[in-house]
């Protein structure tokens, strides 16, 4: 894989925020965003983009990263927010509201992929960006843990569904349950797996 180019960051104070998403692509529940300040005194080893870790190496940071960083903050946008907006917007309103969540505020913001969310603070949007700078990573770290969870609580109301091995995206298991049972109310309904099972109904 081609090396990333160097990050130029244009802030140099230390209320920067790294902010990722996760949960665009599934059929079910909530896209959750995350917001990290670091603290330059107390760094943590091992930050890199969420998807390479395992889930006890994420676990185990996501403690980590709770407990050194200056601020951080998890928030989402719902499944019915989802299906209002569409997923881009519903993204960028978790991540707007992970930001605000901060105490104390931030001053600038790094966001992982093409778009800054229309937030009014000042920030760069840097794609690839949990894999470039720390606090982008933590923040996809934070975030992954979080929408795993609901998902892991999610499968233990409807284990029938396989969301703890799917985490809600449109796998082979997942298609065929949404088939044979339906859609519960934490799927998207502007997604076209489900709103094909719900034509039906």
């Amino acid at each position: 894989m081609a090396e990333l180019p160097p990050l130029t960051v244009n802030y140099h104070g230390e209320r920067l925020a790294g902010v990722d998403e996760v949960g665009r692509g599934p059929l079910a529940g909530s896209v959750v965003a995350a917001a990290v300040m670091l603290d330059p005194t107390r760094p943590i080893e091992g930050l890199t983009d969420s998807k390479k870790l395992t889930p006890r190496r994420r676990e185990a940071l996501d403690a980590l990263i709770r407990e050194r960083a200056l601020a951080f903050a998890v928030a989402e946008a719902s499944a019915a927010e989802v299906d209002a907006l569409n997923i881009y917007h519903a993204t960028h309103l978790a991540m707007r509201r992970a930001i605000d969540a901060l105490a104390p505020a931030a001053e600038y913001l790094l966001v992982d992929g093409n778009r800054l969310p229309g937030h009014t603070l000042p920030g760069q949007a840097v794609v690839q960006g949990d894999a470039r700078h720390d606090a982008i990573a933590a923040a996809s770290i934070l975030a992954k843990v979080a929408r795993d969870a609901q998902m892991i609580a999610l499968d233990a109301r409807h284990p029938e569904y396989g969301f703890a091995r799917h985490k809600g995206y449109p796998t082979k298991v997942h298609l065929a349950a949404l088939e044979r049972l339906g859609p519960l109310p934490e799927h998207r309904r502007s997604f076209a797996p489900v709103a094909r099972q719900l034509a039906l109904l």
